[in-house]
């Protein structure tokens, strides 16, 4: 292995496939910026963040917090995406957009007691998180959906509801927005019927691989892209405006979900 100086950095992606050249872009910047190699991979594992077999990842918020819990040295938030469009109000957030095929008589997230709903997997803010929080503040369980559906991707919950198989899901909004940019023949087959968030947006987080100053140097970059034209485009095929530097305080919505839905016994501590 090389010097701090000289070896290369990996970079791990966790996050929707949809939105990976945007990080693609990030480490490839990252690299021209240090002079030395970078690589961006899928991650398989939260181990090799957990465990800093890779430098950074792009990270749900969900597992973040509980990274951090578990070992607070372990993982940094560092930076986040400010996402174009103006609910977003040029702040670090997102939300989770409640969608139905567009034939179904729902108006409204309760309007789904006993139907199917898709999330993504367990390890989802935007997917899973929220919706079990939502039914805690509903005074509700997860029985109040007739069946849960994991899907992988939040872009395959999309595609189910869109051909009627399933009749609900949650998606991180860039995620849907996206997809409905790049297959516009979505937008007529799902409906949205209401929003759960916002939500502060999935940070991209240092391991305990990366000392203080790289890190901070790191931040500078990322935070400074969208400058010129050529970075404004790749930043924008991932409907991404621009990265602000971003810290752990900032998880604070997340951390009271995840505590409300634990303390109501729907997850695992």
């Amino acid at each position: 292995m090389g010097s701090l100086d000289d070896r290369e950095l990996v970079f791990a992606t966790y996050l929707a496939p949809c939105i990976a050249p945007v990080y693609e872009f990030v480490a490839t910047t990252v690299g021209e910026k240090l002079d030395r190699p970078t690589r961006l991979i899928v991650g398989e594992s939260f181990d090799q963040v957990r465990n800093a077999e890779v430098d950074f990842a792009f990270l749900c918020g969900l597992p973040y917090v509980r990274l951090k819990r578990e070992n607070p040295e372990a993982v940094e938030a560092i930076a986040a995406p400010i996402i174009q469009g103006e609910r977003y109000e040029k702040r670090p957030v997102y939300f989770s957009d409640v969608i139905v095929p567009a034939r179904s008589p729902a108006a409204a997230f309760e309007d789904l007691r006993g139907r199917s709903w898709a999330y993504n997997e367990p390890d989802s803010h935007s997917g899973y998180l929220i919706t079990l929080s939502t039914l805690v503040e509903m005074d509700e369980t997860p029985q109040f959906f007739e069946r849960w559906e994991m899907t992988g991707f939040h872009q395959e919950s999309i595609r189910l509801v869109a051909a009627d198989r399933i009749e609900g899901s949650a998606v991180d909004s860039q995620v849907l927005g996206i997809e409905l940019r790049d297959h516009p023949e979505l937008a007529g087959r799902i409906r949205v019927i209401g929003t759960l968030g916002p939500s502060t947006i999935q940070p991209l987080v240092a391991t305990a691989a990366v000392p203080p100053g790289l890190r901070h140097e790191v931040i500078e970059i990322i935070a400074g892209l969208g400058s010129i034209e050529s970075e404004r485009r790749s930043l924008s095929a991932g409907m991404v405006d621009r990265f602000v530097a971003i810290d752990d305080s900032a998880y604070g919505d997340i951390r009271s979900k995840l505590k409300a839905v634990e303390e109501a016994g729907y997850l695992q501590a």
